[in-house]
């Protein structure tokens, strides 16, 4: 068999810096050989140079075995005569004011030297700024190979784009079964693009992935990627923004090139937010070049792909809102699919996947935790799951319980529990009577959620106590008495200090402010009051599922006034509602609070209990709120 040859390139040398190195060579033997002892340029023919100190240099004048003297700044020079041989006397030159005098006293001619010379003096000032320039194209080399470009990374942007081929599968995600029956004929499309094109159907190039963090847009986007088996592209948003202009536009170039080139395939940006920000938003003077750049390069890209390139570009954000118009018209981001936070049974199908790599005990009940959860994310159970393995390892266990699993959403919604904290006995009073009063309103009141623990034990920053009584479900609406309830909820803690201790403290501050938002949107937002009848006063600006930036005023001062008097007297009324049912069952809230002080936790059934046995002792109607079991 011949042998194979082998055709690279010898590894060639940096042209810099090898010019460098021969600079630096230059300077020391030009340095050397002129000003050295005995230097070359001082050597002629067959000559002698001899190194010797400066005593026996004086003593060969003194002895007339000199015929010149040459005087430099570090050494002295001679010019001698041994055995009919000229020789070159060298010698290290010392502060000596009475050599002058010898040499005039002898009648040798002497004169002084430069011990360097044109090119050692060019050298000098050159190599500085030859040092200069090699640790400028090292550093800016470096960079290049980084940012993937040119200098400060300027130029191809493909280390920035992350290219694969998903092994995610729609069997991988759950919880999302709307969103995924939407992106089902996209993987169709990239499967069999003949099919659609025969019949003159065009699929949308773009498809807007819209939802709260951690509901699993990017799981999803590379889901459709591995169905399909098609390459998938993706960089951040961010990615495209650097501090000089037009370096954003570069990069979509480039994304939609490569993509193009492995066609059919799926571009992926994440979080496409920080690029297609609406351009009017900021005005004239606040508007960012970059940025505008890169939205127009992409809005044209969009519109230069057909169905001859199958390119499929998804996009991912949670601020819909905040995007310009032009990105969202038909013929580019056409379709938008809605990555919500799962429902009850999307939750539970959620949690089997999770538990799949974990070893589980036989008390473990998903729909348990799947009702503690409501309003969590995918993202959030993952943790979950992750978390109360974690506990169980930390324990020794060989399996994860229900009890690490339930510890594990509170610390996800509670924090962590600060058992170190020290409080007073008086202060643990205070907080046994506020949770209790919570706990007990929230059982007697139609609308309000389902106690599942009530705790004194202090968790996360600043609470020393808390009341988890989560909703068994999502809530997407909430009727007038509804939040009526969870205004008494709240309201219920600073209810029960004054009731029980005649006295109340800085406890409730939160519960405070959150119920009178709560009335205040019942005004403003909602049109539920008389104040303004069904006229909006307010209007929230850049919110999306419950979250919200502020909100613009459109009323007047006498408005406010009656909106001011409402809400006072709405608090007060519901106020002295609250206290006067703390006081029915005083001793359920007595009760409640020993215990409390003795175990420091209770659950939720055993607050059931206590109430049921406050009725029952009492021959009272049961008041406790019936709740359908889902």
């Amino acid at each position: 068999m011949a042998q194979k040859q082998d055709n690279k390139k010898p590894n060639q040398k940096n042209p810099i810096l090898m010019f460098i190195i021969f600079a630096i060579i230059a300077v020391l033997l030009v340095r050397f050989t002129s000003s050295g002892e005995g230097g070359f340029f001082e050597k002629m023919g067959g000559d002698v140079t001899k190194n010797i100190d400066y005593y026996q240099f004086k003593q060969l004048i003194k002895n007339n075995e000199v015929t010149s003297v040459k005087i430099g700044q570090t050494l002295v020079k001679a010019v001698g005569f041994h055995n009919g041989q000229k020789v070159y006397y060298v010698a290290k030159k010392v502060q000596d004011a009475s050599l002058v005098a010898l040499l005039d006293e002898k009648n040798i001619s002497y004169s002084g030297f430069s011990e360097t010379n044109f090119f050692t003096d060019m050298l000098g000032w050159l190599l500085p700024f030859l040092i200069i320039i090699f640790l400028w194209v090292f550093i800016t080399s470096k960079m290049q190979k980084n940012m993937g470009g040119g200098i400060f990374g300027m130029g191809s942007s493909k280390k920035l784009i992350n290219a694969e081929k998903p092994n995610v599968r729609f069997k991988d995600m759950a919880g999302n079964e709307e969103a995924k029956e939407e992106v089902v004929e996209i993987v169709d499309f990239l499967k069999y693009p003949d099919r659609y094109a025969s019949i003159g159907a065009k699929i949308p190039k773009g498809v807007l992935l819209v939802g709260p963090p951690g509901t699993g847009k990017t799981l999803l986007a590379k889901a459709v990627a591995g169905e399909a088996n098609v390459p998938f592209f993706s960089m951040s948003g961010s990615s495209f923004i650097e501090m000089f202009v037009g370096l954003g536009a570069s990069r979509v170039r480039d994304l939609f090139e490569i993509a193009k080139k492995e066609a059919p395939s799926i571009i992926f940006i994440d979080e496409i937010d920080a690029i297609g920000k609406s351009r009017a938003a900021g005005g004239v003077v606040s508007g960012n070049d970059e940025r505008e750049q890169t939205l127009n390069q992409l809005l044209a890209e969009m519109d230069g792909f057909g169905s001859e390139a199958p390119v499929i570009v998804l996009a991912a954000t949670n601020r819909p809102e905040v995007l310009d118009p032009a990105l969202l018209r038909p013929g580019r981001f056409d379709r938008q699919v809605l990555v919500d936070k799962p429902d009850f049974n999307g939750r539970i199908e959620i949690l089997k996947v999770h538990i799949n790599s974990v070893k589980l005990a036989k008390d473990v009940d998903l729909h348990e935790i799947a009702k503690l959860t409501a309003g969590l994310a995918g993202a959030d159970l993952a943790n979950i799951i992750n978390e109360a393995a974690l506990l169980a390892g930390r324990a020794n266990q060989k399996e994860v319980t229900q009890k690490n699993l339930k510890e594990a959403v509170e610390r996800g919604i509670a924090g962590l529990e600060k058992k170190s904290r020290r409080i007073s006995p008086k202060e643990k009073q205070i907080v046994a009577y506020h949770e209790s009063g919570h706990a007990v309103i929230s059982e007697m009141t139609k609308g309000a959620s389902r106690v599942n623990k009530v705790s004194i034990i202090p968790r996360g920053m600043a609470a020393l106590g808390y009341t988890l009584n989560t909703p068994e479900e999502n809530k997407y609406l909430y009727q007038k008495h509804e939040l009526i309830a969870e205004v008494d909820v709240l309201l219920g803690g600073r209810a029960a200090e004054d009731v029980f201790l005649q006295e109340i403290s800085t406890g409730a501050s939160n519960d405070l402010e959150r119920a009178t938002d709560i009335i205040k949107s019942m005004v403003s937002y909602y049109g539920m009051t008389d104040v303004s009848g069904l006229m909006v006063l307010e209007k929230p600006r850049n919110a999306f599922l419950g979250g919200g930036m502020g909100s613009s005023r459109e009323f007047s001062e006498k408005i406010a006034e009656k909106m001011d008097n409402h809400i006072k007297e709405t608090l007060n009324e519901r106020y002295t509602a609250v206290k006067q049912l703390l006081t029915d069952y005083k001793d359920a809230i007595e009760k409640m609070v020993a215990e409390l002080l003795e175990k420091e936790v209770i659950d939720g059934e055993r607050v059931r209990e206590i109430i049921r046995e406050y009725e029952v002792e009492h021959q009272l109607e049961t008041k406790l709120v019936e709740r359908e079991e889902l």
